[in-house]
């Protein structure tokens, strides 16, 4: 049983910076690939980023790459989303959810929240 909670949303300029967190309670964490997903206004939820269990293989959407970095820390539980140079087409609830081991497209079976990120000037 695992349970899921997003922090560090907020309101930035564009090219601005946020650190999002993901907390997680529950023993099932070290063995859950973890996804970052948003999902804006009027749009579909879209996948951002995934972090795997055990050597932390990572993926990102390609609107992303370059400026977002997802980790990993397993003691604490938390996976990290960092966002850097933010666009307006950033804005969205962002959210995390876990499925078994690796990274794909279904099976995420647990999600938090959310947490609103605004990028606007």
């Amino acid at each position: 049983q695992l349970q899921l909670v997003e922090s560090g949303g907020g309101l930035v300029q564009p090219g601005g910076s946020l650190r999002l967190s993901c907390a997680a309670s529950g023993f099932t964490f070290d063995i859950r690939a973890i996804g970052w997903f948003r999902q804006a206004p009027g749009k579909e939820r879209e996948a951002v980023s995934c972090i795997s269990s055990s050597i932390s293989v990572t993926n990102y959407a390609d609107s992303v790459k370059g400026r977002f970095t997802i980790s990993r820390d397993n003691a604490k539980k938390t996976v990290y989303l960092q966002m850097n140079s933010l666009k307006p087409d950033d804005t969205a609830v962002y959210y995390c959810a876990a499925r078994p081991y690796s990274c794909d497209k279904t099976n995420y079976n647990t999600w938090g929240q959310g947490t609103q990120v605004t990028v606007s000037s």
